[in-house]
């Protein structure tokens, strides 16, 4: 391509994306100040090139999925975050009390809200993390949460009606005694930990240990085997966006973001570099764009992704994800 192909095509897909509409030759004479047929060859040539290809309602050409794919590696430039944008994330990462699972979480919030695209969080999963602290939070006479934290910040809960028969000081002293000998073990081995050494202690020191037992044996095993370590922010966001307008591709496409099997294929073993994945090559859904981000912060690794239609602010959520891998590295 030539330097005039090169700008017309850049035109053709950051008017796309601005406007969601097909963009036609007598626009882009305008712009170029060229006449219908000069411009109508450039569009056939980056047609032929597979970079621009026909919609069936227009006359006008919108992006391929090649044509966003050159765009983003080659006429790209990613945008400056606004100060108050900066400021939000700036804000987050340099809170020392909050734990990383809030942080992270609040900083997919903030993305979500500037990029008005779904954004989603993927950590390791959980059962590659180590004991930190199980608490117990009475709610009322039958109602308890056991309350599960990790070395890497992840904090979980599941709520429990325990038996009239049982006390629920027996079950926070249970509690007390898996501290004091399970801190540090992986999170993977518990299981077998409350059966071979926690058991038989509470068997000699606790009332009703085997109904106590099962509490936490189901609070592990939720916590390790049902791996909840993703967050989804932003659904419905991608549900404003026209190309989702039709009620049989919204269900399918919230269908996806509420897997957890559809939302890992998200997750691929790539550098820390910012990566781009647009329909097919997404492996999420072949219609959306997948950009995602690796992230190593206080100790926690896992992946940080932004999902939005194919006409997606490319420029915007690069400069947004920029800044933040500026600010993870600090946390390091």
């Amino acid at each position: 391509m030539d330097e005039r192909q090169k700008s017309i095509l850049k035109e053709i897909v950051e008017s796309y994306i601005k406007e969601a509409r097909p963009i036609g030759s007598k626009y882009l004479c305008e712009k170029f100040n060229c006449s219908s047929a000069t411009i109508r060859n450039e569009m056939a040539f980056l047609e032929k090139l597979g970079l621009l290809e026909k919609n069936h309602i227009s006359s006008g050409r919108i992006p391929s999925e090649a044509g966003y794919k050159y765009y983003v590696e080659n006429l790209m430039k990613p945008k400056e975050l606004t100060g108050d944008d900066m400021l939000k994330l700036q804000t987050i990462f340099s809170n020392k009390s909050l734990i990383v699972s809030d942080a992270i979480e609040e900083a997919l919030e903030i993305i979500s809200d500037i990029t008005n695209y779904t954004s989603i969080s993927l950590g390791k999963a959980s059962a590659l993390n180590t004991l930190k602290q199980i608490s117990i939070i009475p709610l009322d006479g039958e109602n308890i949460v056991a309350l599960v934290c990790t070395d890497k910040g992840i904090v979980k809960n599941k709520q429990f009606k325990i038996p009239k028969n049982i006390n629920v000081k027996e079950v926070v002293k249970t509690s007390e005694i898996i501290n004091k000998m399970l801190v540090g073990t992986p999170i993977a081995m518990i299981a077998e930990r409350l059966e071979y050494d926690i058991k038989p202690v509470i068997s000699r020191q606790v009332e009703e240990y085997e109904a106590i037992y099962g509490i936490f044996y189901d609070a592990f095993n939720d916590f390790a085997h049902h791996d909840e370590n993703f967050r989804v922010v932003g659904k419905t966001k991608m549900l404003e966006q026209p190309e989702y307008n039709n009620t049989e591709e919204m269900k399918r496409l919230v269908t996806k973001l509420e897997d957890e099997d559809s939302i890992r294929k998200i997750e691929k073993n790539d550098n820390k570099n910012i990566s781009i994945y647009i329909g097919k090559e997404s492996e999420f859904d072949d219609n959306v764009t997948v950009i995602k981000t690796n992230y190593n912060y206080k100790g926690e690794e896992g992946t940080i992704a932004i999902v939005g239609p194919k006409r997606m602010e490319y420029d915007k959520v690069v400069g947004v994800l920029n800044i933040l891998n500026e600010w993870l590295e600090k946390g390091e």
